[in-house]
């Protein structure tokens, strides 16, 4: 058992992300999908970090241990039917007793960088509610020490997915205006602990990714949908992600201003966010699915790093939605837009392609919906996948696509640096699969091979 843990946990990490830093000057280049690539370090410049990745709740385990308290993500997974075959995190990769063979782990693949999350559970389990939990931030003082030890680079996602249940339970959590004060008060708190050794922090993870299937899709905790989306016990797939997204900027604005007020000149840190960034492609080559495109990019990317950079939501998005977009105020805009972030952190995985649903009749699945940017999208064209597919659906290996939202982040941006923060290949699920077919693992070497030659052509 022992060994069959250790063999799937280094696969899962290599999968979660490996590479992390963008050289700010990027150009758009090409590269060709399908074939396999020879790809090493001396094509990537001097202080690239190649690194790993995780979160807190995927893979720390001890749900209750040393006074941690219920996140939404222990109290969703264990309501029957949320997760396929009722798994949970309650044990996971057992990161929390065994971070000293998982560090032992990381220093053996060479890795210069090592992204991970803290869980606001282990931290302050009762939110502004109660104390700080010292076993908590003694957990991360130990990561954070034996990182730096092997000099492996911290990078620290404040917030990845996961808040505690409290703040669900007393107030709703992301739609009430006041979970700002309580992120703002954890953000605090791992500045104060952890800033004078990390000098890379994400203030959340994926804000539009969680928006979406959280309060849209319905799939994450609080679980919140309505038809066409889904048929939750509550929610409101039209308003309720475009509030929660907002109450998650405006949270980081505020942290990050803390962040540069009080910490940032006297412990020489960075502060940015991750978004989660698939790229699209016409599904015909016609002027409605081009638009289209733009409008997906739109809804997706530009909707959480807009507001971060020019201090309103795009466009694109104010003319679809109308006034149920919510609106920033004076005070607000000038906390989004006065170097809220030092850098975009970049999660990507694969490419698809878009239909517009303006011009277009069959749309389905809400691609006819204000909130959807009226807009469809698949992974398949006549039958054909845009790529390989994977264990995962509508994960498919595009490399092309890392190239493509580069450069169109970059020229959207006016070329922030950025971190591409996450990029994996999911395995297909095989009954009864032996310890060394997973080792064997062939096709994540494929796949890491061409995504990293995709970025190296891009870097150059």
């Amino acid at each position: 058992m022992g060994v069959k843990r250790r063999a799937n946990e280094l696969l899962f990490m290599s999968s979660a992300v490996l590479l992390l830093l963008v050289s700010p000057n990027l150009v758009q280049c090409s590269s060709k999908d399908g074939e396999e690539e020879q790809v090493q370090r001396s094509q990537f410049p001097d202080g690239f970090f190649f690194g790993t990745s995780t979160s807190a709740y995927q893979v720390e385990g001890a749900y209750l241990d040393d006074g941690k308290s219920l996140s939404n993500w222990d109290v969703f997974s264990h309501i029957p039917g949320n997760i396929i075959n009722n798994d949970n995190g309650d044990i996971a990769d057992d990161h929390y007793h065994r971070y000293l063979e998982d560090i032992e782990l990381l220093h053996s693949l060479g890795v210069t960088a090592y992204r991970f999350s803290i869980s606001w559970t282990r931290i302050l389990p009762r939110g502004k509610f109660g104390d700080v939990n010292p076993r908590g931030i003694m957990f991360y003082n130990n990561i954070i020490d034996n990182l730096l030890l092997r000099g492996i680079e911290p990078f620290v996602t404040i917030c990845h997915l996961e808040l505690p249940q409290i703040l669900e339970d007393t107030y709703g959590g992301w739609l009430h205006p006041l979970i700002r004060d309580d992120f703002v008060h954890f953000a605090a708190i791992c500045f104060k602990e952890f800033g004078d050794r990390v000098k890379y922090w994400a203030t959340l993870n994926e804000p539009n990714h969680w928006a979406d299937f959280a309060y849209l899709r319905g799939v994450y905790p609080p679980g919140h949908c309505s038809p066409p989306f889904g048929n939750c016990s509550a929610g409101n797939s039209d308003t309720e992600p475009l509030i929660a997204l907002h109450n998650m900027l405006i949270s980081h604005a505020i942290a990050a201003d803390l962040y540069r007020k009080h910490f940032q000149v006297r412990q020489g840190g960075f502060i940015g966010i991750v978004v989660l960034a698939f790229m699209y492609e016409p599904l015909r080559d016609e002027w409605m699915d081009r638009d289209a495109v733009s409008r997906a990019l739109a809804f997706t990317v530009a909707w959480a790093l807009d507001p971060l950079v020019y201090g309103d939501y795009p466009p694109e998005m104010r003319h679809c939605i109308g006034l149920k977009l919510p609106r920033f105020s004076s005070k607000e805009k000038e906390l989004l837009i006065r170097g809220s972030i030092d850098y975009i952190g970049i999660n990507h995985y694969s490419t698809l392609y878009i239909k517009d649903c303006i011009h277009s009749t069959n749309c389905f699945s809400g691609g006819d919906r204000p909130i959807q940017g009226f807009v469809e999208s698949t992974g398949e064209r006549d039958g054909i996948p845009i790529g390989q597919p994977t264990g995962k659906a509508r994960f498919y290996v595009v490399p092309r696509g890392m190239e493509k939202i580069i450069d169109y982040i970059k020229h959207r941006y006016n070329n922030m640096p950025m971190f591409v923060t996450e990029n994996g290949y999911p395995s297909p699920i095989q009954e009864n699969e032996q310890v060394e077919e997973l080792l064997q693992d062939l096709n994540r070497v494929k796949f890491h091979k061409a995504y990293l030659s995709a970025l190296a052509s891009a870097v150059r």
